[in-house]
């Protein structure tokens, strides 16, 4: 699968702590080679048509759509905060 990020995804990623970016590389490499990767417990979110959640970390999520064999990297950041605005 290829991988795109939206601009805000790659805002928001730049904002993270650094300890925080490599947990979302560690990640991203689970999510390209199998979505369904137990550590990213990859979910839909409600309400929200087509787009999901994948954990980072107990406190951080990252949100993305599938079009086609394409990846869309939408948001990353505060589990509360991401799942507000996914």
């Amino acid at each position: 699968m290829r991988v795109l990020a939206y601009e805000r995804f790659r805002k928001s990623y730049q904002r993270l702590p650094r300890t925080i970016q490599r947990k979302v590389d560690k990640q991203l490499t689970f999510l390209i080679g199998n979505l369904r990767h137990p550590s990213l417990q990859v979910k839909p979110i409600q309400g929200t048509p087509g787009i999901w959640e994948a954990r980072v970390d107990l406190h951080y999520r990252m949100t993305f759509e599938v079009v086609s064999d394409v990846i869309y990297l939408r948001v990353v950041g505060h589990h509360d905060d991401v799942l507000r605005r996914p």
